[in-house]
C-alpha cells in the first residue's frame, strides 16, 4: 500500500497554507528524509520530507492551497521510479549532394540607351507616421499573488500602527570600544567557540541590562491590563526571501556572548532555509532589528505586537564628533527606539536608550553589571 505524504501540523493556530514549491517531480525516486516540498503559511515557511524511500506520485500542483493533514503525494516503497530518457540512436549520414553543373556562358550585354533629358526633381513626399509598437503588458509588469506569510506581515504591520500610540526616539553611539574589543579578541573567540564575535551579542546584552533598569519597556498591554515580563526572550529580526521573520533567542540574561551568537546564527539559518518551527517565533518580549547590514543610516522601526518596543540598529559611519573639547573622527551608529506611548513614557524611553548607549560605549559595564 502506498505511503501517504500529508501536510504536517504546524501549530494550533495554523490550519492551512500554500504548497509553494515541489523539490521533486512526479515519478521521481526519493530517499528517506529527502525534502519534498516547501509549505508557506501565514506565520512560517517550512519543508516537508519523505518518511520512506520509493517512487513518488504528486497529487497536488505547486501553488495550490492545502489543509493541514491533506494528502499531497503518495510514495510507492521499493519502486524503481521513472527511468531516465534514452539517448536518441545515431542516424546514418546523408548521401553527399551531386556536384553542381557548370553555369552557361552569359549573353553579350546590350548597348546602353541614350540618356533621357534631365527633369526637375519632384518634391519629397512626407514620411508616413511610424506607429508606436505595442508592448505587451507582461513585458512591463509582473503580477503575483501575495504569499500567506507576506499577507500576515502586512496585516500585523498595519495593525501595529493602527492600535499602538507609536513614537520613536533617537540617539547615537560611539562604536569605538566595541570594535576595538572585537578586533583584540576575535581570533581567540573563534578558536574557542567556533563562531565569530559580532555586534548583535553586545546589543542583546545591553538591551537586557536596559530592560532590567527600565521595566516599563519590558511590559505589554492586554486589554485594560498591563503585563510586566520578568524574563528576557529577545526577538532578532531576520530578512529572508519570503519576508521578515523574527526568531526568538530565549533567556538572553543567562546566556554568554558565544551562546547568543550561536543562537542568533542558528535561528537565522533556520529562518532562511524554511526549517524554523512556529514555537521559535513566539514569546519574545522585545525585538532588535539591524538595518545597518543593508546600509540604512536611520529608520523608524515598527513595533512587533504584542511587544511594546523595538530597537533599530543602523550603519556604522565615520563622523566628526566632539570629544574632550576637540573634534575627532569616530565610528558612529544611530539608534532608534520605537515604543508604545500608551505604556512607555518619553522619560522611560530616553532612559532606556541612554542605558544601551552607555553599555556599548563602555562594554565593561556589561561584565560588572554597573
Amino acid at each position: 500500500m502506498p505511503l501517504e505524504v500529508k501536510i504536517p501540523p504546524m501549530g494550533e493556530s495554523i490550519t492551512s497554507g500554500v504548497l509553494a514549491k515541489w523539490h521533486v517531480a512526479d515519478g521521481d525516486l526519493v530517499r528517506k528524509d529527502q525534502p519534498l516540498f516547501e509549505l508557506e503559511t501565514d506565520k512560517i515557511t517550512s519543508e516537508g520530507t519523505a518518511e520512506a524511500a520509493g517512487a513518488i506520485s504528486l497529487k497536488v500542483p505547486a501553488g495550490a492551497e492545502v489543509k493541514i493533514g491533506q494528502v499531497v503525494a503518495l510514495i510507492e516503497e521499493g519502486s524503481q521510479g521513472k527511468e531516465a530518457p534514452k539517448a536518441p540512436a545515431p542516424q546514418s549520414p546523408e548521401p553527399a549532394a551531386p556536384p553542381p553543373k557548370p553555369a552557361a556562358p552569359a549573353p553579350a550585354p546590350a548597348p546602353a540607351p541614350a540618356p533621357a533629358p534631365r527633369a526637375a526633381p519632384p518634391a519629397p513626399s512626407p514620411a508616413p507616421a511610424t506607429a508606436r509598437p505595442e508592448i505587451p503588458s507582461s513585458a512591463r509588469q509582473t503580477r503575483r499573488k501575495l504569499s500567506p506569510l507576506r499577507q500576515r506581515i502586512a496585516e500585523r504591520l498595519v495593525a501595529s500602527q493602527r492600535e499602538a500610540a507609536m513614537l520613536t526616539t533617537f540617539n547615537e553611539v560611539d562604536m569605538s570600544a566595541v570594535m576595538a574589543l572585537r578586533a583584540r579578541y576575535q581570533d581567540d573567540f573563534v578558536k574557542r567557540y567556533g563562531i565569530k564575535l559580532g555586534f548583535m551579542s553586545f546589543f542583546a546584552k545591553a538591551v537586557v541590562r536596559a530592560l532590567k533598569e527600565v521595566p516599563a519597556v519590558n511590559a505589554q498591554i492586554d486589554g485594560d491590563t498591563i503585563i510586566e515580563n520578568h524574563y528576557y526572550d529577545l526577538g532578532i529580526a531576520v530578512s529572508t526571501e519570503k519576508g521578515l521573520m523574527v526568531p526568538v533567542v530565549r533567556d538572553c540574561d543567562r546566556l554568554g556572548m558565544a551562546d547568543i551568537e550561536k543562537a542568533i546564527a542558528g535561528a537565522a539559518k533556520g529562518a532562511r532555509e524554511g526549517k524554523i518551527a512556529l514555537a521559535d517565533l513566539e514569546g519574545g518580549v522585545f525585538t532588535i532589528t539591524n538595518g545597518g547590514i543593508f546600509g540604512s543610516m536611520l529608520s523608524t522601526p515598527i513595533i512587533n505586537p504584542p511587544q511594546s518596543a523595538i530597537l533599530g540598529l543602523h550603519a556604522i559611519n565615520d563622523r566628526p564628533v566632539a570629544h574632550d573639547g576637540q573634534v575627532v573622527i569616530r565610528p558612529m551608529m544611530y539608534l532608534a527606539l520605537s515604543y508604545d506611548h500608551r505604556i512607555v513614557d518619553g522619560r522611560e524611553a530616553v532612559t532606556f536608550l541612554v542605558k544601551v548607549k552607555q553599555a556599548i560605549e563602555d562594554p565593561t559595564r556589561l561584565l560588572l553589571s554597573v
